[in-house]
């Protein structure tokens, strides 16, 4: 029986739950594209292009690994825990390769050399982003290529390239190509192109060397990057990788077969799974939790315009359970009808989603991705109860009083919230609170993140519990600016006193889209305003070089070097290590003259002395590790090699800086690029001779020095800040991108609620016009009501983003200024805005339409 009154009155009352239909439908399509991201990062393929005609890879182990045995009453637990390293392992050729050839099944063994290898020298190439990697030409049997002009490289200067490359940059046999690897850039002659018997690969460009030369560039002797290997005839693959893995019992070297060849070929892509299941869950779990808040706004909201219709239902006898199941099935079935349309639009916003992210780089094209029947379902199972959920919240009240006072409250508002609601709103309140009190100290981006938003939402559900009381505060204290307006104003100052529960859950919104908008807007600027002013600040040089390719080759630092007038040039590699399983941001810097064109901020220590068993922590670092000058460091570098350093300093600028700083020469080894990120040169023509000339004087011999380095350039300090912020806005962008969807749900909860709550004061209207109130006094009333929730609702939600940023940029940064921006804060509000007075002037005039008489008369 509830089941047909449920869908009579979704029937009659299309309009009044359309408003909740909209929000669950757009909270489904946000969790099922947010779950396809997810979806991705657990089971996305990563198809291998270098290794499809070797069955069988093995490579070096790429994670970090961490045993811990726990004893507890009488029992022996192990926990064994794996995080990937930051750049490629490499494995020992000769043991592996003695090991495999006594693997039954084996018929040939083919060794890999991977190394950085970027053509410079395109003039009639178009424009491509795939990276290019450089090999052996003995490795082209893994694929395999074939020649298909020319001949294969045989000499130190030869070079085989495939035809794609060839056909983009118009290159035949006999051409020159300059190369930039891993050593200084060198000019090639191209011997032979040769193409891949399986098509153009996708995503990546190949270049082939001579045995020697690659070995030389790859800069790894005794060493490969894996070894593929291909059956005997008769031998079947999973039996030949039973054969190799037993083989090489005792080693580290990981096989793989299928499609767990993919991730030892594309690092990169491997990594990305990671970063999508991180920010998949962050986006999935802040757009959850900003679903409920609305949706839970949007049924009370609902179920107080029905106030009366269900108070005349318990009149007549109607008993609460009869109630609560009437409300329940009416949320269902809104909730079904939302949740499979929505979840069928986020499929596609999924796709949208995933390929900006690649477009932006923040994620590899490699990793390909997944799409199931179970993210649409979880967010099906998901709209269903919070649909159920929220009709119950909101519904409460209804079905707890007796018949006649609900049939009073139809009427008029409660005069004061229901304790129960004002002790939530305070619990909550004080969560807030306790959040941005963790927040403030939180040292690093990946812990203060989920905290930063689960902080606002937090807040922003504290505002909808205590929302009547802080629309009454503010009534009180607009009084006499809103009595200035008029008659208009007049009412719209009633209407807050009077109906603050109405007004409160339009003020929640918008209190939510600007908290949340600020944030996401001002978190990333107040990092890398911090990181980027600590590295101006500790830059000493005159001069900075920086590469428009790859890095600057360690030959141009030593060009610069012998330049005139010039005192030191440091070096300068970045990569990331491992201290335990805990992952901190390192570099390397020349030690030669390093406190000419450096200043970390010491704290403890010196920098004197520092040299190849030397490093330099952070105090973040230094804190929570527990050292200080003279300790000893043990961790892992960037491609697994173990290292243990004595620690020499401890410095203030960690952000500008990062976490680590070891010797140059040190990092260059583990890294998979070794070209410096940039060469910080000091000379003293500048400070001689202040004048515009000295300084053109200066450059110009610099830029001299680099000339035969393609790419590189001589820049002044604030040049290059300049170029730091553009990578930072780079990266603000792919952050704006991931909370993009989650600010728009927001911004269409603030149309939709404040739509809602005009939309059913027809019959109010209708009486104002009655009593000699003019169309214009009414739409009056309302743009002063909607400026006067915008008000409330940018003020609560400004305050909750300071706070929330403040918090952030004490424990990030150490001081309590975040980076606002005047314009852009300005520029959110008056979007929030123009929203709140669209959505009122809209559905206010559409209610003014009908005849005053015959609203009035017309049956509830």
């Amino acid at each position: 029986m509830m089941l047909r009154y449920a869908l009579q009155t979704v029937r009659d009352r299309k309009g009044g739950f359309l408003g909740a239909f909209l929000a669950l439908m757009c909270a489904a399509a946000l969790i099922t594209a947010c779950g396809t991201l997810m979806e991705t990062g657990l089971r996305g393929t990563i198809k291998t292009e270098r290794y499809a005609a070797a069955p069988v890879i093995v490579s070096a182990d790429q994670n970090v690994h961490q045993t811990t045995v726990k004893h507890k009453k009488g029992k022996t637990k192990i926990k064994h825990k794996a995080k990937p390293i930051a750049e490629r392992a490499w494995l020992s050729a000769d043991d592996i390769e003695s090991r495999l050839r006594k693997a039954p099944g084996v018929g040939a063994i083919v060794p890999e050399l991977t190394f950085l290898a970027q053509p410079l020298t395109l003039p009639g190439a178009t424009g491509d982003d795939r990276p290019a990697y450089g090999h052996a030409w003995t490795s082209a049997a893994l694929t395999p290529f074939r020649l298909v002009d020319g001949r294969a490289p045989s000499a130190a200067g030869d070079l085989v390239i495939d035809r794609d490359l060839a056909d983009r940059a118009e290159l035949k046999p006999g051409d020159r190509l300059t190369v930039q690897s891993t050593q200084s850039p060198r000019s090639y002659r191209v011997t032979g192109i040769a193409a891949p018997a399986g098509g153009a690969l996708a995503h990546q460009t190949s270049l082939f060397f001579s045995s020697e030369e690659a070995e030389r560039l790859a800069a790894h002797p005794g060493k490969v990057s894996a070894f593929g290997v291909v059956p005997d005839r008769g031998t079947d693959v999973a039996d030949l990788k039973q054969a190799v893995a037993h083989a090489l019992d005792g080693t580290t070297a990981q096989v793989s077969t299928g499609d767990g060849r993919g991730p030892v070929e594309f690092l990169d892509a491997a990594g990305d799974r990671v970063k999508l299941i991180s920010m998949g869950g962050a986006m999935g779990g802040t757009s959850l939790l900003v679903a409920i808040l609305v949706v839970v706004g949007t049924f009370a909201l609902s179920v107080q315009q029905r106030h009366r219709e269900l108070a005349l239902l318990r009149a007549v006898a109607a008993t609460p359970k009869q109630i609560r199941r009437l409300l329940g099935r009416e949320a269902l079935l809104v909730g079904a009808a939302a949740g499979v349309i929505g979840s069928l639009a986020g499929i596609p916003l999924g796709a949208w989603l995933h390929g900006r992210f690649v477009e932006a780089g923040a994620i590899s094209a490699t990793l390909e991705r997944a799409v199931s029947v179970f993210p649409p379902f979880v967010a099906i199972g998901a709209t269903l109860l919070g649909a159920w959920a929220a009709a119950r919240i909101a519904g409460r009240r209804i079905v707890r009083i007796r018949p006649a006072e609900a049939l009073a409250e139809a009427r008029v508002e409660r005069d004061r919230p229901a304790w129960s609601r004002v002790i939530a709103g305070l619990v909550l309140l004080v969560g807030g609170i306790v959040l941005v009190a963790v927040l403030s100290v939180l040292r690093t981006e990946a812990a203060s993140t989920p905290v930063t938003y689960l902080a606002v939402v937090v807040f922003a559900c504290a505002i909808a519990l205590l929302g009547p009381f802080v629309v009454r505060g503010a009534a009180a204290l607009l009084t006499g600016l809103l009595r200035l307006t008029g008659p208009s104003g007049k009412l719209a100052h009633a209407n807050l006193r009077g109906n603050a529960a109405r007004m409160a859950a339009a003020v929640t919104p918008l209190a939510l889209l600007t908290g949340m908008t600020c944030t996401v807007l001002f978190m990333q600027p107040t990092l890398g305003d911090a990181a980027r002013t600590q590295a101006r600040d500790g830059i000493r040089a005159n001069w900075v070089l920086a590469a428009q390719g790859p890095g600057v080759p360690a030959q141009a630092a030593r060009a610069v070097r012998s330049a005139e007038g010039v005192e030191a040039a440091t070096e300068v590699v970045r990569t990331t290590v491992r201290v335990g399983l805990v992952k901190y941001p390192a570099q390397g810097v020349t030690p030669e003259g390093l406190t000419r064109t450096w200043d970390p901020d010491i704290t403890s220590g010196t920098l004197k002395g520092f040299g190849k068993d030397s490093v330099a922590i952070s105090e973040r670092a230094a804190d929570q590790l527990g050292l200080k000058p003279g300790d000893t460091l043990k961790f892992t570098l960037g491609d697994g090699t173990k290292a243990e350093l004595t620690v020499r300093a401890v410095y203030a600028r960690g952000l500008g800086f990062g976490d680590l700083t070891m010797a140059h020469g040190l990092v260059a080894r583990h890294v998979d690029n070794p070209l410096a990120t940039m060469v910080l040169v000091k000379s003293d023509l500048k400070n001689n001779l202040k004048s515009d000339l000295a300084n053109n004087r200066t450059q110009k011999q610099l830029t001299a020095a680099v000339a035969k380095f393609p790419g590189v350039r001589v820049l002044d300090p604030a040049a290059f800040d300049g170029l730091e912020a553009d990578r930072q806005q780079a990266n603000a962008e792919v952050n704006l991108l991931a909370m993009g969807l989650v600010l728009a749900f927001t911004a269409i909860a603030v149309v939709n609620t404040l739509a809602m709550s005009v939309s059913e004061r027809i019959r109010e209207f209708a009486m104002l016009r009655l009593a000699g109130a003019t169309r214009r006094q009414v739409l009056r009333m309302l743009r002063i009501e909607a400026l006067s929730v915008l008000l409330i609702g940018a003020v609560l939600g400004s305050g909750v983003a300071l706070a929330v940023l403040t918090a952030f940029s004490v424990g990030i940064t150490g001081s309590a200024a975040p980076a606002v921006t005047p314009l852009v804060y300005v520029s959110v509000v008056a979007v929030a805005g123009l929203l709140a007075l669209v959505a009122t002037a809209l559905p206010g005039r559409a209610a003014l339409r009908p005849l005053p008489v015959a609203v009035a008369t017309a049956k509830e």
